[in-house]
């Protein structure tokens, strides 16, 4: 066992039984490679990354291989979803020497922490015009033995070329609706009309382009969300027996995918499909949502109420065996084999519609097989993106069981996911919590409390996310440039430090935490925060104007940055009648706050009318006579 052992990530722990002397990253790995004067080996991944455990077979598994890179280097391993400030300098890295990234990332820094050389998976022969990672190891070796001036050289002027994020100048021009309208046209552009999705495979569900398409609403966007939805959901990428979603496809049909399913793709699924089914009528999402949340509590909640991070793409080093069938398998079932698409090594993916019945059956098979490993440590910002779709979801499809799991989990978030300073934590797995959270995991979870409130009524919840809210502009703020780092202001220093900008896969911290801000400073008519949300949308604009399909959760803050103020505020019961039809459309323009809470100052001085439930309909706190009963709602907005 290496000092891997010691490790509560289970990615880490994977490889704790390597002959390898990894270390994890700190410290102890750096003051070890100065006093060996040698160059580390940084190898980063995570648990479900399905090349990630073909190169732990092949490579990190032989002892000949091993005892190579234990005379030559100080081998580190990182899990990139501890570690997101690390991953973000190495995969940065490795973009900027080779033009593409991925996981494994291969990364050879000089003992002070400076990149200097970096790829991606190496084989353990030579192919496809790759060298053997051994070869590697020791031509690495013998430049640094050899040509050590320059591969400093080369350190130096690979640090100064990242950090690009950082580096943005804060924008004056004008925030203008023509940033929404160039987007959709370009999202146009690259929409391919067979399949649904944007671009060429391998195809990546494009959940911030579709929220930002549902809130452009015209004809045009909505056949680009209806298609895109349809094409995801007919199987293969889409679950269609235990419900929920894998990470991508490598084909345009979204047939064939990586099986590993990660929670922050099924929590903005499950909102995209949501807020679909509310425009759209379409009953199909409605019942996607359903499945996809159910694979969630059923597969991913934790007993301590959170959910697991993730789901691995092989199951007993097979990838896809426990989803996948024989068709001797599906013939003795007596089902159509028209619902069986070839994969490899004679099994087929499902793809079609399949009866409730018959889900349920082919469930309880499934259930009776090796399952893949699950990933149990719970990650706070991909928690906050679940809660909310969770919340939202109960409230909108009225279930008290999703209610009930979406309160456990908010209380989780606030609980052993807050630490003592009031700071939100990165993870925690089995008890033992990663270390401090980012900007991410702030944003993210204060994003969830903000739907949690309105599903509850409960001001906590409220509260909670404005001081989240407020502690994070401290903790993240670039005073100078506009904008929030990744890091706090007091994490360790790496050789750069590194600004989120891309909404792909996932909203960035800083687009997030910019529509939070938004949000928030209209609930208490506070100037400073939505100015700080502002300032991130000015220094992001050239690039939404470039790259808009890339910015797309921050186009989506945009939009409700120039729409018209308007504001909801309920006091009393959030599941009254009027209080319901008040949230029950797609207005992602309109800010809502419960009470009573005179501290919250939208709601300071409302209360209910003749001891009924009231709704508040406001614009810059101007607000129309309160509204009892729907009927007067309707005429009051």
């Amino acid at each position: 066992m290496n000092l891997l052992a010691e490790s509560s990530s289970p990615y880490l722990l994977q490889h704790a039984e390597n002959p390898v002397e990894w270390y994890p990253w700190g410290d102890e790995a750096f003051a070890r490679a100065r006093e060996l004067d040698r160059p580390l080996l940084v190898s980063v991944g995570y648990s479900s990354c399905h090349w990630c455990h073909v190169m732990e077979h092949e490579s990190f598994s032989d002892p000949a291989t091993a005892g190579v890179m234990n005379d030559l280097f100080v081998s580190v391993k990182v899990d990139r979803e501890e570690r997101p400030d690390v991953d973000a300098l190495t995969m940065e890295a490795c973009v900027t020497l080779t033009g593409q990234g991925g996981w494994p990332t291969t990364v050879f820094m000089t003992p002070a922490g400076r990149p200097f050389y970096a790829g991606t998976y190496f084989p353990p022969e030579p192919r496809h015009g790759l060298p053997s990672f051994s070869q590697l190891l020791r031509a690495v070796a013998e430049a640094w033995r050899e040509r050590r001036d320059d591969l400093e050289e080369q350190a130096t002027r690979l640090v100064a070329a990242l950090g690009g994020g950082t580096r943005l100048p804060p924008g004056d021009e004008e925030l203008s609706p023509a940033l929404l309208q160039g987007a959709e046209h370009s999202l146009a552009a690259a929409y391919e009309p067979a399949f649904g999705g944007f671009g060429t495979a391998p195809k990546f569900p494009p959940s911030s382009a579709l929220e930002l398409l549902l809130r452009r609403g015209s004809d045009r966007a909505l056949a680009m969300v209806r298609g895109t939805l349809d094409g995801m959901a007919a199987g293969g990428l889409h679950d269609v027996v235990g419900g929920g979603f894998h990470r991508y496809s490598v084909d345009p049909r979204w047939l064939v995918p990586h099986f590993e399913k990660m929670l922050y793709d099924n929590a903005l699924l499950t909102s995209a499909y949501l807020h679909a089914w509310v425009v759209t009528g379409e009953e199909r999402y409605r019942t996607v949502v359903e499945q996809t949340v159910e694979y969630q509590l059923r597969e991913l909640l934790l007993p301590n109420g959170g959910l697991a991070s993730a789901q691995d793409a092989d199951t007993d080093g097979v990838e896809g065996l426990t989803y996948t069938w024989t068709p001797e398998e599906w013939a003795e079932l007596g089902l159509d084999p028209g619902l069986l698409e070839p994969f490899e090594h004679g099994r087929c993916i499902v793809r079609g519609e399949i009866d409730a019945d018959t889900r349920r059956r082919l469930l309880a098979i499934r259930d009776e097989r090796p399952q893949p490993l699950c990933d149990d440590k719970a990650i706070a910002s991909w928690n906050g993106l679940a809660l909310a779709a969770l919340a939202e979801a109960a409230r909108r499809l009225d279930r008290d069981d999703w209610h009930a799991a979406a309160v456990g989990l908010g209380d989780f978030l606030l609980g052993p996911l807050c630490g003592d300073d009031g700071r939100v934590l990165r993870s925690v797995r089995d008890g033992r919590v990663s270390g401090t959270g980012y900007l991410d995991d702030h944003a993210n979870v204060a994003h969830g409390l903000l739907e949690l409130h309105v599903a509850t009524g409960d001001a906590r919840y409220l509260r909670e996310a404005h001081r989240i809210a407020e502690l994070a502009v401290s903790l993240f703020a670039d005073d100078e440039r506009g904008g929030f780092f990744l890091a706090p202001h007091d994490a360790e220093t790496l050789a750069t430090r590194a600004k989120d900008i891309d909404d792909d896969p996932l909203p960035s911290g800083n687009s997030m935490l910019a529509s939070v801000l938004i949000r928030l400073g209209r609930i208490w008519g506070d100037e400073r925060l939505l100015d700080q949300g502002e300032r991130v949308l000015r220094l992001f604009a050239p690039a939404m104007e470039r790259a808009g399909r890339a910015l797309a959760w921050s186009l989506c803050t945009l939009d409700l940055h120039l729409s018209p103020p308007r504001e909801v505020a309920i006091v009393g019961d959030v599941r009254a009648e009027v209080a319901r039809a008040a949230v029950a459309g797609f207005e992602p323009r309109t800010v809502v706050a419960v009470g009573p809470a005179d501290d919250v100052p939208l709601l300071a001085g409302k209360g209910p009318v003749d001891g009924e439930t009231a709704v508040y309909v406001c614009e810059r706190f101007a607000c129309r006579a309160p509204a009892t009963r729907p009927e007067q709602l309707v005429l009051a907005r």
